[in-house]
C-alpha cells in the first residue's frame, strides 16, 4: 500500500459491539467483539490505521476483541529485521528446502477449498468452524482488494499447503494458514514454515513487521506465536516488545 493512500481519521468510523458470546478460545468465559460499521469497506488508509490499533481482518470485516474486564486477547507482532531464527525453525526451514512457493491474489479455488476443508475437519472439528463449507470459506478468506493475498506452498507440483496475508503499509498481516495432514507432511511442521517465508516476504518487500494477530498466555494453542522472537505486544496504543 502506499504512504500517499488519504486516511479517514478513525474517530471518524462508525463501529458495532456483538452480544456477548462463548469465548473461542478460554473455557466458561464470555466474549465481546469490535466491529468496523459494515458499510465501511476495509480499504487501504483506514485498515492500516486500524491494524496499527490491534484490528484484524476476517473477509470484508475489521474488528477486534472488545471483552468487558478482560484483556487476555493481545495483539502482537514480529519485528523482522531483530527476528532470529531458533534451532528448531532453522531446521524446519531446511527440512522445506523443496517446498516451492507461488503468490497470488486471495480468490476463491477448489484446490484450495478442498484442502481447507479437510484441514478443518482433521485439525478442528471441536471448533467453530466445523463443518467447514464452501461459503464459510469464501466469505472468510477470499477478497478480490489488492492487499489480500494467497501464498501456495507446493511439494513435487502437488499443494501442500494456502497461507492468507494482507500486504499493508507496515508489514505483512497473518491472516490463517492451512495445510494438508498428513503424518509424513506432520514432520515438515508447515504452520510454522508459512509464518518463516512470510518473515522473508516482509524483508524482501523491506516491511518491518509481520502481525501474527491475537495471543493468549492461558491458550495452549497459541503458544506456539512465542517461538518467534523478538515479539512485540500491544499495550493500549504503543508497541512494545515482549519476548526476546
Amino acid at each position: 500500500m502506499s504512504s500517499n493512500t488519504p486516511r479517514r481519521p478513525v474517530r471518524d468510523l462508525r463501529f458495532f459491539l456483538t452480544v456477548p458470546h462463548s469465548c473461542s478460545y478460554l473455557p466458561d468465559r464470555e466474549a465481546t467483539t469490535l466491529f468496523l460499521d459494515p458499510q465501511e469497506s476495509p480499504v487501504p488508509g483506514v485498515y492500516d490505521s486500524l491494524a496499527l490499533l490491534g484490528f484484524r481482518r476476517s473477509g470484508r470485516h475489521l474488528y477486534r476483541p472488545h471483552c468487558e474486564g478482560c484483556n487476555a486477547c493481545r495483539s502482537v507482532r514480529i519485528p523482522v529485521e531483530q527476528f532470529e531464527s531458533n534451532r528448531t525453525q532453522r531446521k524446519i526451514w531446511r527440512r522445506n528446502a523443496d517446498i516451492s512457493i507461488r503468490i497470488m491474489p486471495a480468490y476463491f479455488a477448489s484446490t484450495h477449498y478442498s484442502l481447507y476443508a479437510d484441514y478443518i475437519r482433521q485439525r478442528h472439528a471441536d471448533g467453530d468452524m466445523y463443518p467447514p463449507s464452501r461459503e464459510q470459506y469464501r466469505t472468510f478468506l477470499t477478497l478480490d482488494e489488492p492487499y489480500a493475498h494467497l501464498m501456495e506452498m507446493y511439494l513435487h507440483d502437488e499443494l501442500v499447503g494456502v497461507a492468507a496475508f494482507d500486504q499493508l503499509e507496515h508489514g505483512l498481516s497473518a491472516i490463517y494458514t492451512f495445510f494438508a495432514v498428513s503424518e509424513e507432511l506432520d514432520k515438515r511442521s508447515l504452520g510454522t514454515f508459512a509464518i518463516l517465508k512470510l518473515v522473508e516476504l516482509s524483508r524482501q518487500k523491506e516491511l518491518p513487521h509481520l502481525y501474527l494477530g491475537y495471543w493468549i498466555e492461558e491458550c495452549r494453542k497459541m503458544r506456539y506465536k512465542q517461538a518467534f522472537a523478538p515479539l512485540e505486544i500491544l499495550d493500549g496504543r504503543h508497541w512494545r516488545q515482549l519476548i526476546r
